[in-house]
């Protein structure tokens, strides 16, 4: 039977995550576009894509390894063999053995499903929080900077420069699982189902996100403006006139943002 673990070079426990960077790996460096037509290379694509249409669907995967496991017990030929023995006592054995990897196999497909679900929750929960606080911020327009000693602003400069780090590691940890790369070949090495999932590219995602960003903060500063709401809320606004103190708002969205993910991430690791 042919092994399409050994094609992917990955552990049969391998995750869902690792099968597809796998996968995408090695289709990228056997891809016929990248080997001028090259038969043997052709034929290697077509075998790792015959592996990965197999062990890249979770319901494919758990019957490919039932037949692995039966494969293992049933087939090497020995009639005499304990494996294959219709002794009461050795098909007892099997049928644990059995119910043993198939249980595990179900228990990954499970923890692979709320490893996506939280890989998802890490994209989403700063994304929200990031363009609430780009309304909320330019909106308050707090003035720390005007009336709060040095420390106080060493420490808005310091979370600033963390959460800028913070935003920049989910942002790119989110376009790795969920927009399809910026290559050419990319089309032929993603599946049905992951198209859907992944309907744009990573320039599409950035460009998307920036525009999103730009107008939470113009949305804020019409709001901050037009209601003064810095000045009647916070009392802190003498004017509402943009001036050069009113740009400390962009400080605190990437604090913000970095602070209700801390949040999220303790109180999911709380519910775990």
């Amino acid at each position: 039977m042919v092994n399409y673990y050994d094609i992917l070079k990955v552990s049969p426990k391998a995750s869902g995550t690792e099968i597809k960077s796998a996968y995408r790996r090695l289709a990228r460096k056997l891809h016929p576009d990248k080997n001028q037509g090259s038969e043997e290379t052709a034929l290697k694509f077509a075998a790792i894509a015959e592996a990965y249409e197999v062990l890249g669907n979770p319901k494919e995967r758990v019957k490919y390894d039932q037949r692995m496991a039966d494969s293992r017990f049933n087939g090497n030929g020995n009639s005499d063999s304990f494996f294959t023995s219709m002794n009461p006592h050795a098909r007892r054995w099997r049928q644990m053995v059995y119910e043993k990897r198939y249980n595990d196999i179900i228990d990954r497909m499970i923890a692979e499903e709320r490893q996506e679900a939280m890989a998802f929750q890490k994209v989403i929960y700063p994304l929200v929080a990031l363009l609430v606080s780009c309304v909320l911020a330019p909106a308050l327009r707090p003035t720390i900077f005007t009336e709060s000693s040095i420390i106080s602003i060493i420490i808005v400069v310091s979370l600033f420069i963390v959460g800028i780090i913070h935003i920049v590691g989910r942002v790119r940890d989110g376009f790795e699982r969920f927009t399809q790369p910026d290559d050419d070949i990319h089309e032929s090495i993603l599946d049905d189902n992951e198209r859907k999932l992944k309907p744009y590219s990573s320039l599409q995602t950035a460009g998307i996100l920036i525009a999103s960003v730009l107008i939470c903060i113009g949305i804020g500063l019409v709001i901050g403006i037009n209601f003064d709401i810095g000045q009647t809320v916070l009392g802190r606004m003498s004017s509402p006139a943009f001036t050069l103190a009113n740009l400390e708002f962009i400080f605190y969205p990437p604090i913000i943002t970095f602070l209700v993910d801390m949040m999220h991430t303790i109180a999911s690791k709380f519910e775990q």
